[in-house]
């Protein structure tokens, strides 16, 4: 694994991780308030796939633009790269949002929220068992386990947890959470040769692309667009270019379960900022509960004795 003197400070992982997740917390609100301004349905899938498209599409281009301004020799690709690049956006982008806004019509928010908390789960699980220096231990298990507990803390309340479980709704949450858990890491692998700005650039502008075009051809459409709407929408842009770039460049130089376990926070995030964007309330016991397990799984998992400094290869060499 590469190391670098700045982003493989544990502090700045720390600082950056979290970041990261509360940007993607804050889409939540974001992305309801958005399918409210361009006037979409709740079960209007190729519309929402459309939104979507927009969003990562733009996002791509964005990062593309910065990267040609510094330094524009990272675009270059060669054939071997521009495959798997392309492969990195079908999977993490167009298949993982497709999975997860079926999954999403067909089950409960509660549910989607809870589930979804898998990807940190898969994450961790996944690096065990793809790179020889990132096994699982006692404190990597029982961090997943705490930081698991604090997401479905901060759901109690919100509508019964069920046991009826279907392919269409919450199997497909899970595929969605397993698919983006194993394109991360794939990334990763891609990063090892490639600048990491300009791949999260193509796999957003290739992943949004091929969104767009499934969300037009089976019949999706926005609504008029005001001005609060571009400006959301230009929000939606900003945050995905910054966390998923930062994300990527943060599992380049450390290992995936350092980082993947920060997803705990995504939902703790997006529970606050929904609280105070949409009006619900906050101030609970459960959000305090939760933010205390999901921390407490966090500081578990980064609670490694220094190792020393060697090269990060897959299993199989």
């Amino acid at each position: 694994m590469n190391q670098h003197p700045f982003f493989s400070d544990r502090r700045v992982v720390i600082l950056l991780a979290s970041f990261c997740c509360l940007l993607w917390g804050s889409s939540y609100p974001a992305i309801k308030n958005g399918y409210a301004m361009f006037g979409i349905a709740a079960s209007d899938i190729p519309s929402k796939m459309v939104f979507a498209g927009y969003r990562f599409a733009f996002a791509g281009l964005l990062l593309l633009a910065l990267v040609a301004l510094t330094r524009r020799s990272a675009l270059a690709l060669n054939r071997r790269s521009l495959m798997s690049t392309c492969l990195l956006g079908l999977t993490q982008t167009t298949i993982h949002y497709v999975f997860f806004y079926i999954g999403l019509a067909y089950t409960t928010g509660v549910k989607s929220s809870v589930l979804n908390g898998t990807v940190s789960f898969f994450g961790v699980l996944l690096a065990h068992f793809i790179y020889r220096n990132d096994r699982l231990s006692v404190n990597k298990i029982l961090g997943c386990l705490i930081g698991f507990a604090g997401v479905m803390a901060v759901n109690f309340g919100a509508g019964p947890l069920d046991f009826n479980f279907t392919l269409l709704g919450e199997g497909f949450v899970v595929i969605a959470a397993f698919i983006l858990s194993a394109s991360t890491i794939y990334g990763k692998r891609l990063s090892q040769n490639m600048d990491s700005v300009a791949m999260t650039g193509y796999q957003l502008g290739i992943g949004g692309a091929l969104l767009l075009l499934g969300g037009y051809a089976s019949g999706g459409a926005l609504g008029a667009v005001s001005l609060k709407a571009f400006l959301l929408l230009a929000y939606l842009v900003l945050l995905s270019s910054l966390a998923i770039a930062f994300w990527a460049v943060l599992l380049k130089y450390n290992r995936v379960a350092m980082v993947s376990v920060f997803n705990f926070l995504v939902p703790i995030f997006g529970a606050v900022l929904s609280a105070l964007f949409l009006g619900e309330s906050v101030m609970e016991l459960k959000n305090l509960i939760a933010l205390v397990l999901v921390c407490a799984g966090i500081w578990l998992v980064n609670r490694e004795k220094t190792m020393p400094v060697r090269q990060e290869r897959p299993v199989a060499g």
